[in-house]
């Protein structure tokens, strides 16, 4: 019976030398290339070296060592196919039954941000080779890549005398993934090192992610979930106290991050509910901008997730730790703030955002496919780019602009009706404008009495800015473009509402 051969070939050689020992005491014969097998003599085992079989040492540096017909013929040989096993016995090629291989840190190496030559001989050749080759070839060849695996495989060996089909089709997969993640990190950390950026849209996307953490569920709790982060990334958010996050809680996260940014220029704060601003405000301190934004609806802020633009002090966490919140999150804590959230609130999730992001696109699963589209902030709207409808009203711009910051951050039909930097009525995820109005205008009651009204998009009829004057709106900003725009122009004439007309629509779906 042919002796059985395995091929080790490991930058990291965690439990390399109890795997190996593991089948040398199968009756395994052992090969390694250089670096690999000079670790394992020196852990007490027998090793045949790569060089040994081709008859050509390390060259280049190292840069060639396994890239051999005598070693790749024997890895992807067809066992069943008699014109393979014939040339084989004619070339004195050895058979391989398992290759044992992992690749060089290039996504270590790439972190360090180092000169682009240190970056270039990183990128692992042969091993990659190897994975690839043995992985095609499973059904005769086991392929292992993950250390974690080696024990079950080894156990396998033992009790069975061979790897079940399933196995070595599992050890494949996680190979290719393997491989797949590589050349994606390749491509990142290329990108960056050269200053070669990717066009947006480019025709081919290669999409690949490292679990980051595992999440309870997803949405619901039939629906299972985790994290993932693209080559390279770290967090925007470091988690300083309470429980996990769920999924829910990070697309809030997703929406508060992006409120802050809307709100860096000032003290802001805003209370987010699945996804969706129920309360919006500035203020002098963070503490009196978070009062703000939650007297716009504090019965939606219940359970909800709290973002502020600037450091959270001792007053803001008394004001904050009264009130059942899933989530904080905020530039920075300082020390007795932090504390006594851990003291009073010890499942409450405190995040310090970093402030930046993971991906310049959003990326949206569709049973159509992926959609895929850039990721920016909308522009802010310009009193020298846009156009005033009616007297201008520049002494509200700055609660005008506010207005259009809430409008934006919620999901559309959206309005955000805003008074002395504050929401105080907000109407999002309507299918009707009016409906949305409707809503806004009900909720901030006499509040709406000299307001500002923001809409995300266009009015399609007049009966929007009819509802707006009706409740005492003073001014509406919106983008224009409706085949109607004149009629909704001459009826904030006629009503005395002053209107501006940014240009730039802000739908969020």
């Amino acid at each position: 019976m042919r002796t059985k051969r395995a091929l080790l070939s490991l930058y990291d050689k965690s439990g390399a030398a109890d795997f190996a020992r593991s089948l040398s005491g199968l009756g395994w014969e052992i090969c390694s290339s250089s670096g690999t097998a000079a670790y394992l003599r020196k852990e007490g085992l027998v090793v045949t070296e790569v060089s040994d079989i081709t008859g050509y040492p390390a060259i280049l540096g190292g840069r060639v060592k396994t890239l051999h017909p005598l070693i790749f013929g024997g890895i992807l040989a067809r066992r069943d196919t008699p014109g393979d096993m014939e040339e084989m016995e004619k070339h004195g090629i050895p058979l391989f039954d398992m290759v044992v291989c992992n690749l060089y840190p290039f996504e270590e190496t790439a972190r360090r941000s180092p000169s682009l030559d240190e970056l270039l001989e990183n990128i692992d050749i042969g091993g990659v080779s190897l994975l690839r080759a043995a992985a095609k070839n499973f059904r005769q060849v086991i392929v292992l890549t993950d250390p974690k695996d080696y024990a079950a495989v080894a156990e396998e060996l033992s009790a069975e005398g061979d790897v079940t089909l399933p196995t070595r089709e599992r050890l494949a997969l996680s190979a290719f993934r393997t491989t797949a993640f590589y050349d994606g990190t390749i491509l990142a950390g290329l990108t960056e090192a050269t200053g070669s950026g990717e066009p947006l849209l480019p025709d081919r996307l290669p999409l690949v992610a490292a679990k980051a953490q595992d999440l309870r569920y997803g949405e619901n709790p039939h629906q299972e979930a985790a994290l993932y982060l693209p080559p390279l990334a770290d967090l925007p958010w470091e988690q300083l106290a309470g429980k996990p996050l769920s999924y829910n809680n990070i697309l809030d996260v997703n929406a508060a991050m992006r409120g802050c940014a809307l709100m860096q220029n000032c003290c802001g704060a805003l209370v987010i509910k699945h996804t969706n601003p129920c309360g919006m405000a500035r203020g002098e301190t963070p503490r009196e901008a978070y009062e703000r934004a939650f007297a716009c609806d504090p019965l939606s802020a219940f359970g909800g997730v709290v973002g502020l633009s600037r450091p959270v002090d001792l007053e803001t966490v008394l004001a904050i730790a009264d009130r059942f919140t899933e989530v904080l999150l905020a530039p920075e804590y300082d020390e007795k703030a932090l504390a006594l959230l851990e003291e009073k609130k010890p499942s409450l999730r405190v995040l310090r955002w970093k402030g930046g992001r993971v991906y310049p696109m959003t990326y949206t699963g569709t049973w159509s496919g992926l959609l895929v589209q850039e990721d920016s902030l909308p522009p802010l709207p310009n009193l020298s780019s846009g156009e005033w409808i009616g007297t201008p009203r520049e002494d509200l711009w700055e609660d005008i602009l506010f207005a259009w910051k809430v409008a934006a951050l919620s999901k559309s039909n959206a309005i955000a009706v805003v008074k002395d930097g504050a929401a105080v009525g907000i109407g999002r995820g309507f299918c009707s404008r009016l409906h949305a109005v409707d809503f806004a205008v009900r909720q901030a009651g006499e509040k709406c009495r000299g307001a500002v009204l923001a809409s995300d998009a266009f009015f399609p009829f007049s009966d929007g800015v009819q509802a707006a004057a009706d409740a005492g709106v003073a001014a509406i900003i919106q983008p224009g473009g409706s085949v109607k725009d004149e009629e909704v122009f001459a009826a904030a004439r006629e009503l005395g509402i002053s209107m501006f007309i940014s240009g730039h629509r802000t739908f969020r779906h």
